[in-house]
């Protein structure tokens, strides 16, 4: 006959209560509208500006073909119609990598977050409970969250009687499970936009290179002759502006992907110790 585990009885432990986070996910489709919009700003009024020409396009539009670019700046509006999503996807890189810093920076709490666990265990050995709670308070991060989550079901637990210690200890570990599942979504949202313009930038890059290198070999081969070399030479140097921008956006965002990770991993350990800690400190102590 298989062994059963011990639950907590439904008639005399309340319903959890840990409540949903209502958050706003805005940025999530508002942020890369508007940075595709404002990087074809940039490349249309900024670098496409005709005083940074010597052969400027009169008639504008939305693709004025300016010739004979004056500095380095405007040369990469030669680089065509994929610079400005480039640039939009480095501005996308920005903003999700603030919004990241600004949310997880929240969630990390004030202090350090072993010194907070440590003060709540020598609260929780002294039996007062009321003081792990005031700690919760005091630090005001998701490992806060869910150590308060738990030490409100640790004190409920220990004035029930009709459970024995290894149901109360489940009870508290389900509250703790239930608080750390609202928590991690909270911090790991719209990291998969940084990890998707990891790749994607490279690949965006590498698709408006191709396209210059195609109208640089076309026109080599319409023209023919040494001008047609140089001309080649220069469709080259401008399609790799698509290269470098979308290098640079791709290596931005790994880098930021790669430290909002780490944080996460650190909150993440924390909320592992703390429902370890509340666990271990009650089968000890109410035994």
């Amino acid at each position: 006959m298989a062994d059963t585990r011990p639950t907590a009885s439904t008639t005399s432990v309340k319903a959890t209560s840990v409540q949903p986070k209502k958050t706003s996910n805005i940025i999530s489709w508002l942020a890369p509208i508007l940075c595709i919009v404002l990087g074809y700003i940039i490349w249309r009024f900024l670098m496409g500006n005709p005083t940074g020409f010597n052969q400027p396009d009169p008639a504008g539009g939305f693709w004025p073909h300016h010739l004979g670019p004056k500095d380095a700046f405007h040369r990469i509006y030669e680089g065509g119609i994929i610079v400005p999503l480039l640039i939009g996807m480095f501005l996308m890189v920005i903003a999700f990598s603030i919004e990241r810093f600004i949310t997880i920076n929240k969630a990390l709490g004030k202090g350090s977050i072993a010194d907070f666990v440590r003060r709540v265990q020598y609260h929780l050995a002294n039996k007062n409970v009321d003081a792990a709670l005031a700690e919760c308070d005091k630090q005001r991060g998701s490992v806060a969250n869910v150590m308060k989550a738990g030490l409100r079901r640790y004190k409920e637990m220990i004035n029930v009687t009709d459970l024995d210690t290894e149901q109360k200890v489940i009870s508290i570990q389900k509250e703790v499970e239930e608080a750390t599942a609202l928590e991690l979504p909270m911090l790991q949202k719209n990291l998969v936009f940084l990890s998707t313009l990891v790749s994607l930038g490279t690949l965006v890059a590498l698709l408006g290179t191709v396209l210059g290198m195609i109208r640089s070999f076309a026109a080599l081969g319409e023209e023919g002759g040494a001008g047609a070399a140089s001309n080649l030479a220069v469709g080259i140097s401008e399609a790799l502006y698509n290269t470098a921008l979308g290098i640079a956006t791709s290596s931005f965002a790994l880098v930021m992907y790669n430290i909002f990770t780490t944080k996460i991993d650190n909150i993440t350990y924390g909320i592992d110790e703390s429902g370890f800690t509340l666990t271990q400190s009650f089968a000890s102590t109410y035994k």
